[in-house]
């Protein structure tokens, strides 16, 4: 394998780049890659976890790179490599599901990680299990539990389309060059097609109401939709009107969604 030409990062796409093969086998470990499996990674930015990637036992392994100088680098070190130069938050997630799921990983850049986190659980058909490094501050969102100050919109909606688990921590001091933060791991599972919200967009709507104004009470955010049903579904749930949206578990976010 030829050696990967200096890269000068860019601070425009957020690049910090893997530098201790240590870690990098760590992670990947965590993406448990058997015989067969698809291997999708976001960002390989200069090939750390792709080396190890090709060197598992995956069938196959996609990568998306928006940098089109690292792009032809990993292409020319490695031809077997299945490359895409683009933007992983332009990628049709839906139509990778057409071609069977698979795996994905990725350090994913600090300013697109959310969205980007957001966009793939909205469609688990794509994939049986992910594997995200993430800003550490980020990592304890997606795996917040309710009445905690982590807990958010992000929160809600990857809960209710997949179970999270943070993995491990990991030190600035890997990259390079040094982010000002800490990072994490956090695993994604996603559910079964029985076990997705009922109505994505309602659901959407609602978090983005109540967190929008996380510090008002749940009565005061939704009075202007306050009706018998939604009443009653308080007390059904036993759940205050003075409540505040952090209250609300993720399950009880998505059966309210249906009656707005």
């Amino acid at each position: 394998m030829q050696q990967s030409r200096r890269h000068r990062a860019k601070k425009s796409l957020g690049q910090n780049f893997l530098v201790d093969r240590n870690i990098c086998g760590k992670i990947v470990s965590r993406l448990d890659i058997k015989p067969g499996d698809t291997v999708l990674e976001i960002g390989p930015g200069q090939g750390a976890l792709t080396s190890l990637l090709l060197e598992s036992e995956a069938k196959k392994v996609i990568a998306l790179e928006k940098d089109n100088e690292l792009a032809q680098d990993l292409t020319h070190r490695w031809p077997d490599l299945e490359l895409h130069a683009t933007d992983a938050l332009q990628f049709d997630w839906g139509a990778l599901a057409d071609s069977g799921p698979c795996k994905i990983i990725g350090n994913l850049p600090y300013n697109i990680a959310s969205k980007l986190i957001w966009d793939i659980v909205s469609t688990p058909q794509s994939y049986t299990k992910a594997v995200f490094m993430v800003q550490h501050e980020v990592a304890l969102r997606l795996t917040a539990d309710p009445s905690n100050k982590q807990y958010g919109g992000l929160t809600v909606w990857v809960k209710n389309h997949a179970q999270t688990r943070y993995a491990f921590k990991v030190p600035a001091s890997v990259f390079r060059p040094q982010p000002k933060v800490d990072s994490a791991i956090v695993e994604f599972f996603p559910f079964e097609i029985d076990m997705l919200p009922k109505s994505p967009q309602r659901l959407d709507g609602l978090i983005k109401t109540c967190f929008q104004k996380r510090r008002k009470q749940l009565y005061n955010i939704l009075k202007s939709k306050w009706n018998s049903d939604i009443e009653g579904w308080f007390n059904q749930y036993e759940i205050s009107p003075k409540s505040r949206p952090e209250n609300l578990t993720p399950e009880q976010f998505e059966s309210l969604s249906r009656l707005m």
